[in-house]
């Protein structure tokens, strides 16, 4: 069996610190032989289904450490894992069960519900016992003791995630074993993640920022301690009882952490056992480094940027954040970043040009969709004017992002905008980014913000931003403070308030501004 396959960690972990913690939730913890055991006895009876190899298996359900044995055990065969958010609905449910051919679903009792209305005709698993035909992991824990072996290559697919968009249903992300173990390397490499920690699953299991919890924590032997984010007290709960040293966010996570006045933040002392908090998918606030830095004394704050088609890019050393709060770092080990203009050549410092990953962590493309995936993944030819491509050498692939960043002479790396939201108004390139930036760093009120375009015949774009907050401002107000910090052509047009702005998916923390425009044009 490969070596760069999750079925090897685990097994390594099994036969290394078998009676260490693995995980724990809100109702049991289990040693690192009981999951062993249990994911044994869990692929055992998956393999007894007779599915042919690589049969998609999809996971709806909520969190608790049934769901980490049930990845484990998929992952423990030769068939896909398919993660499916809690937070969809059944017609998102049945897109992503047609897109893939899921041919068997692993599901809590609250959930069947839903997968009736889908009339899903495939193998149906829960986790608890139910009054229907339908075998349950408290049954396989019965009956299959067995000894379970496999051989898995590190090649093989072992995931396809997926991440709805604002239009239509996108295609899924194949992602190998081994890009799960690389992913898990690298990220316990750079945060010097040790066996003794314990790292918080508070995120979804449903893309590979939160997969990366299940697989640094096995990789290392710590301790995963699961949790779901309702009330922000209960995360704070969640990271006393659970003695929790490594939190792993999205920005989304922090606003409501600290935003909610109805209940108080434990004293930063308590908080001090808190080594590492690592961001990624969205815009990191100087609010946000205020309040992290004011709660969790001890703890080094990792922001990161990662893309949908490889693990991550760059991540900003600790360091260096208060220094350059802006900036999302330079590449993690074994990659390499390269930004390019229009002609494919190398930009100087301050050019604005697409990121390209080169390297390390690059997932398989886009399920059954060559189209989307030969529109960004790229021969290496694309760098042609910027590496030297000796012996002819030219069947590597690498990761067009459709980011535009540019570098600053000292090599720090900064996101602009993703290439289709740059704004043309008035003969100008703007930035949505950049007047994100200024509305977080000079309207202390405001919880999100979208800025984005619509269509006008006079000035080609106009600007809109939508903002959040616990009560709208006057428009006036917003206006006279961007103005002291913006020039005329790139001030908002139309300035929308929502107590809450949309997002691409339940569990993305993403904005959607497609959404927020369609609003802004019914409207006009």
């Amino acid at each position: 069996m490969s070596i760069n396959c999750m079925r090897s960690l685990i097994e390594r972990a099994n036969r290394k610190t078998p009676t260490s913690i693995a995980v724990i939730d809100s109702k049991q913890q289990l040693t690192y032989n009981e999951l062993f055991t249990k994911v044994n006895q869990v692929a055992h009876y998956l393999s007894e289904l007779e599915l042919s190899k690589g049969s998609r298996i999809g996971i709806y359900s909520y969190k608790n450490a049934e769901q980490v044995i049930a990845i484990l055990a998929i992952m423990s065969t030769d068939y896909i894992f398919v993660p499916i958010s809690r937070l969809l609905k059944p017609e998102q449910v049945e897109h992503i069960i047609n897109d893939c051919g899921i041919t068997c679903i692993i599901t809590d009792k609250a959930k069947l519900k839903n997968i009736d209305e889908v009339n899903y005709n495939g193998t149906i698993i829960t986790y608890e016992a139910t009054n229907r035909e339908i075998v349950s992991f408290e049954e396989i824990y019965k009956c299959c003791t067995k000894k379970y072996e496999c051989n898995i290559g590190g090649h093989s697919n072992a995931t396809i995630t997926y991440s709805f968009g604002s239009s239509g249903f996108p295609k899924g992300i194949v992602i190998t074993h081994r890009n799960l173990v690389d992913s898990a390397r690298v990220a316990s490499q750079y945060l010097e993640i040790q066996s003794d920690d314990v790292i918080s699953g508070i995120l979804p299991f449903t893309f590979d920022y939160g997969l990366n919890q299940i697989c640094s924590a096995i990789y290392k032997r710590a301790t995963l301690a699961v949790h779901s984010m309702l009330l922000a007290s209960d995360f704070f709960n969640h990271v006393l009882n659970d003695k929790v040293t490594i939190i792993p966010l999205m920005p989304i996570h922090i606003t409501q952490m600290f935003d909610d006045t109805s209940m108080r933040v434990p004293n930063p002392q308590l908080l001090a056992n808190v080594r590492k908090i690592t961001s990624s998918g969205g815009k990191i606030t100087d609010k946000m480094i205020k309040d992290i830095d004011a709660h969790y004394p001890n703890a080094q704050f990792y922001s990161m940027h990662g893309l949908t088609e490889a693990f991550r890019s760059t991540y900003l050393d600790p360091s260096q954040l208060k220094i350059r709060p802006e900036s999302i770092g330079k590449p993690i080990p074994d990659v390499e970043i390269y930004i390019v203009n229009e002609n494919g050549e190398e930009c100087k410092p301050r050019e604005i040009g697409e990121l390209v990953h080169r390297g390390g962590y690059i997932y398989k493309g886009y399920w059954n969709a060559k189209e989307q995936t030969d529109k960004l993944y790229k021969s290496i030819k694309v760098l042609e004017k910027v590496v030297n491509l000796e012996g002819d050498l030219t069947d590597e692939i690498v990761v067009c992002s459709g980011d535009y960043v540019y570098k600053d002479e000292e090599g720090y790396i900064y996101f602009v905008s993703r290439k289709d939201d740059m704004i043309k108004s008035c003969g100008f390139r703007i930035s949505p980014y950049e007047i994100e930036r200024v509305v977080y760093n000079n309207l202390p009120f405001v919880k999100e913000c979208a800025v984005f375009s619509v269509e006008n015949e006079k000035i080609e774009e106009e600007i809109i931003m939508a903002y959040s907050a616990s009560k709208e401002v006057a428009k006036n107000e917003i206006l006279f403070e961007l103005k002291k910090h913006l020039p005329n052509h790139m001030i908002p047009v139309t300035i929308l308030y929502k107590q809450k702005l949309p997002q691409t998916s339940p569990s993305s923390g993403k904005i959607d501004k497609e959404v927020l425009k369609k609003e802004v044009l019914e409207v006009v």
